[in-house]
């Protein structure tokens, strides 16, 4: 819709790859965490307890088991699963910082606010910093997972921006407000990075609390607010992968776009499943190298954005969008026919500025998602995302030299007749 005509298919084609990318390294990494987060709350429940590699990875396929299971059973039942999810996120919230703020030493604002390290070695800290972007960016990811569920949502034209702006507002203060109480009672932070457990902020709960069983209660409170999280991811990564498919992107694509009676995508849920299953064995080899899997994540899901953020900007300088009830056509906003802006946009050149500063944001954080997290690494250490993610879109470029442009003609739209 944004890109010239000549090279809308292309475009569209490879967006839609680097989104499959992202999506599915993403459903992979948040399954990979929550296995191996529930394998560091035991180690720090049990001293004796001494982990293997392999245990993470069998949690891991438990849990997916788990989110499969509950995606699978359909109808009603997720929505509301994630309507009372949303109840207890925000409990949660205050039911994780109100202990901690109260029970834990608290560090000076100079110590938030000023001090800074410098883990990796790298020559200078604004470069540790840039590098450090990509855990951050992870977490502000996924913000289009409402846009794939929109052909299951009524009145999806109001419904899903409000989702996302709702999404936005919640969740930006709550991580904010968890983030200050976070950094002022983080304790000890070497110890937090040694930590038995795998993860600081386990570390750190123990040490806020002075209580194994009260770091184990909020520990168990994050888990299955994060746990849950999941379901909606598979939701959206499977319908991704879906609409993907039935605009014929991929191969296979005559099955993985196929729907039950309950007009489930179960091919596309299966084999999402399967891959994350499949990824997970990576982390008995090497967990350095199935961390490199949320470097894919974040590399794809940020490419797929910046391929739109810059077609957007390219149309908003040449002056192709007319303002809001301008067009002349009934057709708007689809491949071929006018473009026109939504009941809101940031116009003139704030519009071109906030547009701008999102390419050059973007552009940072792929650019620094491929980089290792020290500054001297070997070959086991060495981040190679990289290299899965240009390997995946170079495959996907030569199938569609092969197969795709034949029957590839970009995004399908359903539409339904009024009757």
């Amino acid at each position: 819709m944004l890109a010239p005509k000549e090279y809308r298919n292309i475009l569209s084609y490879i967006t839609g790859w680097l989104s499959v990318v992202g999506w599915q390294a993403a459903f992979a990494s948040g399954a990979f965490l929550i296995g191996t987060q529930i394998q560091g709350a035991v180690s720090l429940a049990y001293d004796s307890y001494n982990s293997k590699a392999y245990e993470g990875t069998l949690m891991m396929w438990a849990f997916l088991c788990i989110v499969f299971a509950t995606n699978i059973v359909g109808g009603k039942f997720l929505p509301r699963l994630e309507s009372g999810l949303l109840c207890y996120h925000i409990l949660g919230f205050f039911g994780i910082m109100i202990p901690l703020v109260i029970k834990a030493a608290h560090k000076s604002k100079d110590q938030v606010f000023e001090e800074f390290l410098n883990g990796g070695n790298f020559p200078s800290q604004g470069l540790s910093w840039f590098v450090g972007l990509s855990g951050a960016a992870f977490a502000f990811a996924g913000g289009d997972a409402a846009v794939h569920m929109s052909e299951e949502c009524a009145n999806a034209a109001a419904a899903i921006p409000k989702a996302m702006m709702l999404t936005v507002v919640i969740n930006g203060c709550l991580g904010f407000g968890m983030l200050l109480t976070m950094l002022f009672c983080s304790g000890n932070i070497q110890d937090a990075l040694s930590s038995r457990s795998g993860y600081p902020f386990m570390e750190i709960f123990l040490q806020g609390t002075g209580s194994k069983g009260g770091a184990l209660a909020m520990i168990s409170v994050f888990l299955f607010a994060a746990g849950c999280s999941i379901f909606g991811m598979l939701a959206a990564t499977s319908r991704q992968f879906w609409s993907f498919s039935r605009d014929r992107g991929v191969p296979g694509w005559a099955l993985w776009s196929k729907v039950n009676s309950r007009h489930l995508p179960v091919s596309s849920i299966v084999l999402t499943v399967i891959i994350a299953a499949v990824l997970g064995l990576i982390n008995i080899g090497s967990k350095l190298a199935l961390e490199d899997i949320l470097s894919m994540a974040v590399a794809g899901l940020y490419s797929s954005y910046l391929m739109v953020s810059i077609l957007l900007l390219y149309r908003r300088c040449n002056g192709d969008i007319s303002r809001f009830g301008d067009a002349t056509s009934m057709q708007t906003n689809v491949p071929g026919a006018r473009l026109t802006w939504g009941p809101f946009h940031v116009p003139g050149i704030f519009g071109i500025l906030v547009n701008g500063f999102t390419v050059m944001y973007m552009v940072i954080i792929i650019f620094f998602s491929f980089w290792p997290s020290k500054m001297h690494t070997t070959a086991s250490t060495m981040n190679y995302s990289v290299v899965g993610t240009c390997g995946v879109v170079a495959l996907a470029i030569a199938y569609y030299a092969v197969r795709a442009r034949h029957v590839y003609q970009g995004p399908i739209m359903e539409v339904r007749e009024q009757e």
